[in-house]
C-alpha cells in the first residue's frame, strides 16, 4: 500500500508538473504578447516579440504583431521628418514676412484671417497677434470689400482720425482663400503732390519771367 501510495503521488507530480509546463508553454507567448503591446501603448515602438519556428495561431498573431509595429515606427519617422520640415519652412516664411515692409493677410474662404505679419499689423493699427483667428470684415472692413468685389488690385483709403491713410493692395487668390498685400502709399501720393505742385509753380514763375 504505501508502495501503490508513493508511485500515485509520484505520477500525480508528473502530472502536475506537465500540466504546468504545458500551460506555461502555451501562455508564456501570450504574455510576451501582453508585454510588447503595452510598450507600444507606452510610445515605445521598437517593442518586438521573439517568434520562434511555429506555424500555429501564436506565431502567426505575433509575426503580425512585428509586421504592425515596424510599419508603426516606419510612419512615426516619416511622420517626425515631415513635421521637422513643416517647422522649417514655417520658420523660414515667419522670417521672409517679418522683413517683409508691406502688409500680408491671409484669409480663408470664410474671410477669416489665417496669417499676418508684422507690417500688416502695423499698418492697421492693431497689437501683435490680434488680426489671426479675427474676421477681416470687423478689423479692415475697406480691404473685406475687395474680396466681395473680386478686384486684383486696388487703392482704398481708411480714415485716422483727422488724416487719410492710402493703401494700394493686390489680391491673390490660392487655394482655400485669398492673399492680400498692401502698402501705405500715402507719403508717395505726398510727395508726388508736393512735386506737382512744384513743377507747376515753376512753370507759372517761368511764364511770368518771360515778358519781363
Amino acid at each position: 500500500n504505501i508502495i501503490l501510495l508513493v508511485v500515485s503521488l509520484l505520477i500525480l507530480a508528473v502530472a502536475i508538473w506537465t500540466a504546468l509546463w504545458l500551460a506555461n508553454r502555451l501562455v508564456s507567448p501570450i504574455r510576451r504578447l501582453v508585454t510588447a503591446a503595452e510598450r507600444v501603448g507606452a510610445g515605445d515602438l521598437s517593442a518586438r516579440v521573439s517568434v520562434r519556428q511555429s506555424p500555429d495561431e501564436i506565431g502567426t498573431l505575433a509575426r503580425a504583431f512585428n509586421r504592425m509595429t515596424t510599419q508603426l515606427q516606419a510612419q512615426t519617422r516619416q511622420l517626425i521628418t515631415a513635421n521637422d520640415q513643416l517647422d522649417s519652412r514655417r520658420a523660414f516664411t515667419e522670417a521672409v514676412l517679418a522683413g517683409v515692409t508691406a502688409g500680408i493677410l491671409s484669409v480663408n474662404t470664410e474671410g477669416q484671417i489665417r496669417l499676418a505679419n508684422r507690417s500688416a499689423e502695423s499698418l492697421l493699427e492693431t497689437d501683435e497677434g490680434a488680426l489671426v483667428g479675427q474676421v477681416l470684415s470687423e478689423k479692415a472692413p475697406v480691404l473685406a470689400q475687395m474680396l466681395d468685389s473680386g478686384q486684383s488690385e486696388a487703392v482704398v483709403q481708411i480714415a485716422r482720425g483727422s488724416d487719410t491713410q492710402t493703401l494700394a493692395v493686390k489680391l491673390v487668390e490660392v487655394a482655400g482663400g485669398h492673399v492680400l498685400t498692401f502698402d501705405d502709399i500715402s507719403q508717395q501720393l505726398a510727395d508726388q503732390r508736393r512735386a506737382a505742385w512744384a513743377d507747376g509753380a515753376r512753370r507759372i514763375a517761368h511764364e511770368i519771367k518771360k515778358p519781363l
